[in-house]
């Protein structure tokens, strides 16, 4: 393939990869990386928040690399892929005379930076998309049972990616709706599900946690027109840059000359309209529609070459829009030069300023998943996130890190106290400070089920049954837990909290049995707070804060 690429081709390509390179060398890792870092050292078919292509991207570069290279190695790998797939689905014949105009477009995109050398989901999912469009665009010309089986692979590998690359295959199919009764498509469905098999097993074995999560537990906020649908537009923008008006131009005056263009155009809207109609429920992170950066770059080249206004103004803009962006990259390993502290500053200084007073004493992080992987990766030291009612549940509320903390002296960190034992300023001057515990001892797992109602109603007094499972290889005994009856909104965010007495309901019971559920009575406290959305019960252990042990129980 690399023999049909022009010289000057490769030469971009090369230079940008170097580029890559050494800025993921350099630059500090962010707290999503480092989650996904934390993720890698524990390979499974799924996690909490991701499906597990993220985590193999970080395996393999660290069997090649150690540090930050040692994450994100391969992201550099398949972000320069993204110039190769999109170049092949070009077909203008005298493309090869716009091989700067290319790069430009392409280069000057904000978020194809980022994905060009930092390793989150985004990054095979802006790859998987591209090579899923080339493909698709090959079985278009020609199908046959490989290219189905082809594309079959890749459409699971895009959904091993990130959940919502489903939007992809969706608007793809639906642009071309005689897909339904092709039998080469159905061979390519077909080998994508069994591919998808091992994942689809993880979920059914973990209760389904990522979708209940996304789906239906996340918090949220009330509507606000400035955040949620402004915003979104905002996003729109940022994904692009300063190109943006000659892009979504090249969209807008666009015409489904052929399948492929039509699936392309299909893409693109779809997204743009699916989340628009999702910003009026939720506030839409910029990274959620970057997918739109591959058909957008097609079609926009297609446009420009061939309209000399946008091709003069586009490659202006476009080269200004890059010197921003290798400014603002210059300044996420310079920290002077950004123009606020990001998350690539300071992590090393915070940790080591942490370690030097703690030792190899493990770490338990008081709600974040952000702090805790990051403090393991620079430090090579054990932590874990503790999470609570003021939270959310992440990796560590599932994964077996739990078990190298138990009844061991560790450091609970927490920015929320006034004085501890040691104490250390994070990389946005948080302070936190930490305090000893000599035998430390959570039971986060526990799960907490009010009866069998799929609601609560308020006017009510009756008793309510919780049943209280053990899934831990000992038995609890019953006096170390209290109860707390937790009262959410309607955007599952914590209003009021009130203790709870529970009784066994049967009598002379001390402990939780291992791999058991316990029943008990209690009554459903009356809130003070009004418009109420949701219930649940939390359980504290030796005098820890209130965990996530129950599912949200809608009120009425």
């Amino acid at each position: 393939m690399t023999n049909k690429l022009p010289k000057l081709f490769l030469l971009f390509l090369g230079a940008i990869f170097l580029l890559n390179l050494l800025q993921a060398h350099l630059t500090e890792l962010i707290f999503d990386e480092a989650y996904y870092w934390y993720y890698s050292q524990n390979m499974d078919w799924g996690y909490f928040d991701h499906p597990p292509m993220v985590a193999l991207l970080v395996k393999l570069s660290s069997y090649l690399f150690d540090g930050e290279l040692g994450v994100r190695f391969m992201g550099c790998i398949l972000s320069t892929g993204i110039y190769i797939v999109l170049w092949f689905m070009i077909d203008y014949p005298k493309k090869k005379d716009y091989i700067a105009h290319f790069f430009v477009l392409v280069f000057s995109m904000g978020l194809m930076h980022a994905y060009g050398f930092l390793t989150l989901p985004d990054t095979p999912l802006l790859f998987f998309t591209a090579l899923f469009l080339l493909v698709y665009k090959q079985f278009l010309q020609k199908p046959s049972y490989f290219l189905s089986i082809l594309l079959g692979v890749v459409m699971a590998a895009l959904m091993y990616s990130k959940y919502h690359a489903v939007l992809v295959i969706i608007f793809v199919l639906l642009s071309n709706l005689k897909l339904i009764l092709n039998k080469y498509a159905w061979v390519g469905v077909i080998v994508a599900l069994l591919c998808y098999v091992p994942h689809f097993m993880w979920l059914y074995e973990n209760d389904f946690v990522p979708i209940k999560y996304h789906l239906y537990e996340r918090p949220n906020q009330a509507y606000n027109f400035s955040k949620f649908t402004l915003g979104y537009f905002v996003n729109l923008i940022a994904i692009l840059g300063l190109t943006f008006p000659w892009i979504y131009w090249a969209l807008i005056k666009t015409k489904a000359s052929d399948k492929f263009t039509k699936a392309l155009l299909f893409l693109s809207y779809g997204v743009i309209i699916f989340f628009f109609i999702s910003s009026f429920n939720r506030r839409i992170q910029t990274q959620w529609i970057i997918i739109i950066s591959i058909p957008l770059a097609i079609l926009a080249f297609n446009f420009l070459i061939q309209n000399q206004t946008a091709k003069k103004w586009l490659f202006r803009i476009g080269i200004v829009n890059i010197v921003v962006l290798l400014f603002l990259r210059i300044g996420l390993v310079h920290e002077p030069l950004f123009p606020v502290t990001y998350e690539t500053h300071g992590n090393k200084n915070w940790v080591g300023s942490l370690y030097s007073q703690v030792g190899e004493t493990p770490v338990v992080f008081e709600n974040s998943y952000r702090l805790a992987p990051m403090y393991s990766f620079y430090s090579g030291s054990t932590s874990f996130s503790l999470n609570n009612m003021f939270y959310r549940k992440n990796q560590y509320s599932i994964d077996s890190s739990e078990d190298k903390v138990q009844h061991k002296k560790v450091v609970y960190v927490s920015k929320y106290m006034k004085k501890g034992d040691v104490s250390f300023f994070s990389n946005d001057s948080t302070i936190y400070y930490g305090r000893y515990i000599e035998n430390f001892e959570s039971f986060r797992k526990i799960k907490s089920i009010i009866g069998d109602s799929e609601e609560i109603d308020l006017k009510e007094k009756t008793d309510l049954q919780l049943k209280i499972y053990n899934p831990y290889k000992e038995d609890i005994p019953i006096e170390k837990l209290k109860f707390n009856g937790i009262f959410l909104n309607k955007h599952k965010q914590v209003m009021e909290q009130n203790p709870i007495e529970t009784t066994p309901l049967l009598p002379d019971i001390k402990n939780l049995k291992t791999n058991d559920t316990t029943i008990f009575i209690f009554n459903l406290p009356k809130p003070k707070t009004e418009n109420l959305g949701y219930f649940k019960v939390g359980v504290s252990e030796n005098g820890l804060l209130y965990g996530l042990n129950g599912e949200n129980i809608k009120l009425k």
